[in-house]
C-alpha cells in the first residue's frame, strides 16, 4: 500500500542537496526518519531492507553532513512501463529547503532511465502542500479514493507522463475487480468487460465462481484448471455479450505443459466439449492469431479484448494469465490486471497498466508452443 507523504513546504530557497542510493547502512536512520514523520502507514525494518536490495525499486536518501534527512522511494512493475512513487519523507527540521522537490525530479529522471511512460502517485487530500508540488511538477489528478489511509483520511491518485507521444491513449470505461482465488483471472476479467459494456452488472464471489465452472479445463500444470477461451466467450454470450474468439491453433490447449496423461486425456476431452457448444451456439471462431489492428479497432469501437498472456515478465512464473485491454496509444496498450501483487492491495496500478507495444507482444504468447489466443467482447 502506498503511503502519505509528509507535509512539504515547497516555496522556499533550494539549497546543495546531496542525494545518493540508500544502502542498508542507511536503515537505522530511515527507521527513525520514519517514526518522526509518520503516524500512521508506516514502512518497515523488513520493508525498508526488501525495498533497498530490490532490482524493482529505486531508493533515494538525502544527507545533510552525513545525517539521512529525506528519502524517496519508487517502484517498478515488471513487464510494465509503470512507475510508481511509494513513499517520501523530508525530517521538519530540514524541511523548505527544496529537498521534496529536488527529490521528485531524481526519482522522475531514474523512472524514465529505466523506461518508465508514466509516473504515480497517492497523496492524502489534506496535504495541501505535497499536492501543490506534485501540480508544480505536472501531475494531475485522475482518481479519489475514500479512506485510502490507516486513519481512514482520502487519497489523491495522481499521474504524470514523463515520455510524452503526438496523441493521448485511447481509454474505455471499464471499471477494476480483483480476483478472488489464484484460479479465476478468466472470470475476474470477463465481469470487468460486461460490466463496462452492461450497466448495472456488478461484481460478485458467487458470479466469479459460476463462470469459472463454465469455463474451467479441469486442470492445468499444477493446481486447479484455468479458463478455456470458448469456455469464457460461451460464458460471455449466456450473459447477453457478443463474443468472438482467436486462437492461433485448432489443437487442444493447454496440454502442453501437463505431463499426467490422464489430465491430459480430461483436458483434451474439455477442449472439445466447448468446440462442439461453441459449433452449436455459433460463435465466431478465428484459428489465427489476432492482430494488433484488430485489438485497437476494438478499442474504437468501445469493445473489450481479453487477452491471455504469460506471467513471466512479470513474475517469472510462466503462468497463463486473463487480462483485458483498457486502451492503447501509439507506443502502448493499457491492460486491467485482476490480479494485485503485494504493493498493490487496493488495486494501485492494476488499472491501465501501460505495456509497450514490443513488450505486448512478447507477453501475449504463453507455453512451447507459443499459444496465442484472445476475446473480442461487445
Amino acid at each position: 500500500m502506498s503511503l502519505k507523504v509528509m507535509n512539504l513546504n515547497t516555496h522556499s530557497p533550494v539549497e546543495t542537496i546531496n542525494i545518493v542510493p540508500a544502502s542498508l547502512t542507511h536503515l537505522d536512520a530511515l527507521i527513525s526518519l520514519e517514526n518522526t514523520c509518520f503516524s500512521s502507514d508506516k514502512l518497515s525494518r523488513r520493508s525498508f531492507k526488501r525495498f533497498i536490495t530490490n532490482a524493482q525499486s529505486v531508493f533515494f536518501v538525502v544527507l545533510m553532513a552525513d545525517e539521512v534527512v529525506g528519502y524517496l522511494l519508487t517502484i517498478f512493475h515488471r513487464g510494465t512501463r509503470l512507475a510508481r512513487l511509494y513513499s517520501m519523507a523530508v525530517s521538519p527540521q530540514y524541511r523548505g529547503r527544496g529537498i521534496a522537490r529536488s527529490l521528485m525530479k531524481k526519482g522522475e529522471l531514474a523512472a524514465e532511465e529505466k523506461g518508465a511512460h508514466y509516473y504515480r502517485l497517492e497523496v492524502s487530500t489534506e496535504n495541501t502542500l505535497a499536492i501543490n508540488l506534485y501540480h508544480s511538477l505536472g501531475f494531475k489528478e485522475f482518481k479519489l479514493i475514500k479512506q485510502y489511509y490507516q486513519d481512514h483520511t482520502d487519497a489523491l491518485r495522481m499521474q504524470k507522463r514523463i515520455r510524452y507521444y503526438q496523441r493521448s491513449s485511447v481509454h474505455t470505461v471499464i471499471p477494476w475487480f480483483a480476483q478472488s482465488t489464484p484460479f479465476t483471472c478468466g472470470p475476474a476479467s470477463l465481469m470487468m468487460a460486461i460490466a463496462g459494456l452492461k450497466k448495472g452488472y456488478t461484481f460478485s464471489l458467487e458470479e466469479e465462481l459460476a463462470i469459472w465452472r463454465e469455463a474451467t479445463t479441469i486442470y492445468m500444470t499444477s493446481g486447479h484448471g484455468g479458463c478455456h477461451p470458448l469456455g469464457l466467450a460461451l460464458a460471455a454470450k449466456a450473459r447477453g455479450v457478443e463474443a468472438q474468439v482467436w486462437i492461433n491453433s485448432t489443437e487442444p490447449l493447454f496440454v502442453d505443459g501437463v505431463r499426467n496423461e490422464d489430465k491430459k486425456n480430461i483436458i483434451t476431452t474439455v477442449h472439445h466439449h466447448f468446440v462442439r457448444q461453441s459449433v452449436n451456439a455459433k460463435l465466431p471462431i478465428h484459428y489465427e492469431n489476432i492482430s494488433t489492428d484488430i485489438i485497437k479497432k476494438a478499442c474504437n469501437e468501445g469493445a473489450f479484448t481479453m487477452i491471455l498472456i504469460s506471467t513471466y515478465r512479470m513474475d517469472k512464473k510462466k503462468a497463463p494469465h486473463w487480462v483485458v485491454v483498457s486502451g492503447y496509444d501509439e507506443k502502448c496498450f493499457y491492460l486491467h490486471d485482476p490480479d494485485p501483487n503485494e504493493h498493490d492491495q487496493d488495486q494501485v496500478d492494476c488499472q491501465y497498466l501501460p505495456i509497450a507495444h514490443q513488450d505486448f507482444e512478447r507477453m501475449s504468447v504463453f507455453g512451447s508452443n507459443r499459444m496465442r489466443t484472445a476475446i473480442v467482447l461487445k
